[in-house]
């Protein structure tokens, strides 16, 4: 059995189906798929964010050094 340990006390099964229940009647069907969309966007766009930053970091450096 999975279970999931948070500060309050542990998440089972059952209480994660209740979740799930309670997330359908709040946002419906339709709306699920566009929000799990949109937060993908989000991630990827983290995500690439993240990985431009470093290249920058480090071409930044090497500039440093070279006018030095």
């Amino acid at each position: 059995m999975i279970a999931y340990i948070l500060p309050l006390g542990v998440i089972g099964p059952q209480q994660l189906i209740l979740i799930a229940v309670l997330v359908l009647i709040l946002f419906g069907g339709k709306k699920i798929p566009e929000l799990m969309g949109g937060i993908g966007k989000g991630i990827k766009e983290f995500k690439k964010a993240t990985s431009d930053d470093e290249p920058k970091k480090v071409s930044d450096e090497t500039e440093q050094k070279e006018q030095n």
